[in-house]
């Protein structure tokens, strides 16, 4: 599809929109695929054109599944997608295998797409259900009403020249990633008291392009092993199916190693410790090393302020336990898209106010609990100790670390379950949801 101009629509006095979407990401491009089948008029803009990087693991637990599926999103091997059956954790002199857990409500399978491929698709799926794509799109920033300091749209650059435009819309929906631009100028900044991380990857070929099994490396050094501390992060290599493997690592900033780490460094060193025939090495790379943020644990809020709502990293809604950030960017689009479906039947005032106000209200109870939970994970395990002590004496035990993949993977029963699914569920609602 070629890339829309973004001069907006002609003729239209008061709206270019019902919504505007900033992002064509997982969150942006859910959002604007619910709030177009819901039969409302939006606008999705993508500061880049497609196909386009992003910095990710390309690894979707089966928690993402069910929103793709939910979407109508054909998850077939033949449309391209290469399944995982679970999680093999390594650590510790343990190599364990962990099935996706059979539950009623999540599928049990896992995906691995390339954000290179994965983004584009999620975009045109949009488009296909009446979402109006403006690529090369960057949105540099909200407009205001002058008389109510509300959010009536956005300013923009757009084409080859950056020429400014402004498209105007009753609500934003700001799924514009980590660099939160919309949510930094309505003063909503990053909360110093919750998690945050870092993530490099590369990609390499690699005859382990197609493993079943989704692998983590528990065990990263800050220098030589037994010599040092053991770092508050894991080692990730995730088969592909397409003749390579995304392999990188993620760290916590609940260490004060996190500022003086050299990641790519690491990374070299992790994989030099390596087997030589699984083939990470130079000569087998396809790319640079990239690096990026890892909003967690909500720390951006409120997730609504004056006609915007945020969604995925925008609101800092990665998973503290896991680092997993594509499927709640998918469920938040998908909340914040049935907000305003319900906000916009209602005139403009307090009633659609009262509406909005709902959606900050919904993160926390989908969420604020679990999330506090892995709050005090991420504490527990920036202390060295611990980390240690959870690797060599948690890992040798399978049924612990049943519970320990569910609890991670935010995948349980919400009615019924087993007796870890009842466990968990309480744990998540007796949790303080700040």
């Amino acid at each position: 599809m070629a890339t829309t101009r973004a001069d907006g629509a002609a003729g239209r006095s008061k709206a270019d929109a019902d919504v505007i979407v900033v992002g064509a990401g997982p969150g942006g491009s859910s959002a604007a695929y619910h709030l177009a089948s819901a039969g409302l008029d939006v606008l999705l803009l993508e500061k880049t054109t497609f196909p386009r990087e992003k910095v990710c693991g390309d690894g979707l637990t089966p928690r993402a599944v069910r929103s793709l599926v939910d979407m109508g999103v054909d998850t077939s091997p033949v449309a391209g997608w290469a399944r995982n059956r679970g999680l093999r954790i390594i650590g510790g002199g343990v190599r364990l295998e962990l099935p996706w857990p059979e539950l009623a409500s999540w599928p049990d399978y896992g995906l691995v797409r390339p954000r290179l491929d994965f983004d584009d698709l999620l975009a045109r799926h949009a488009v296909k259900v009446g979402a109006r794509l403006h690529e090369g799109t960057a949105v540099t920033g909200p407009l205001l009403d002058e008389r109510t300091g509300r959010v009536v749209g956005v300013h923009a650059r757009t084409g080859t020249d950056r020429a400014p435009v402004t498209f105007r819309a009753p609500l934003v929906v700001a799924a514009d990633g980590n660099s939160a631009r919309i949510a930094l100028a309505l003063g909503i900044r990053r909360r110093e008291d919750r998690p945050l991380g870092v993530a490099v990857r590369r990609y390499y070929r690699s005859p382990r392009t197609h493993d079943d099994f989704l692998e983590s490396h528990l065990e990263l050094w800050e220098g030589r092993p037994r010599e040092s501390r053991l770092l508050p992060g894991y080692g990730w290599i995730f088969g592909v199916g397409n003749g390579t493997s995304n392999v990188g690592l993620g760290l916590l900033n609940t260490t004060d190693a996190f500022q003086n780490t050299d990641y790519r460094d690491l990374l070299r060193r992790w994989l030099a410790a390596l087997p030589p025939e699984w083939g990470y090495t130079e000569d087998n790379a396809i790319g640079p090393v990239r690096g990026s943020a890892l909003p967690m644990g909500f720390n951006r809020t409120p997730h609504y302020r004056d006609g915007v709502l945020l969604v995925g990293d925008a609101g800092g809604m990665v998973n503290p336990f896991n680092g997993e950030g594509i499927a709640y960017a998918l469920e938040s689009g998908r909340y914040a898209a049935e907000i305003a479906v319900q906000a916009l039947a209602r005139p403009d005032g307090p009633a659609r106010e009262r509406a909005l106000g709902q959606y900050p209200e919904l993160m926390r109870a989908r969420y604020g609990g679990y999330y506090t939970l892995g709050r005090f994970f991420v504490q527990l395990i920036g202390n060295p100790t611990i980390m240690a002590f959870g690797t060599r004496y948690g890992l040798p035990r399978p049924v612990l670390m049943r519970f320990v993949l569910k609890i991670m993977a935010n995948l349980t029963d919400p009615r019924g379950g087993d007796a870890m699914d009842r466990l968990i569920n309480a744990m998540t609602r007796l949790a303080p949801a700040a």
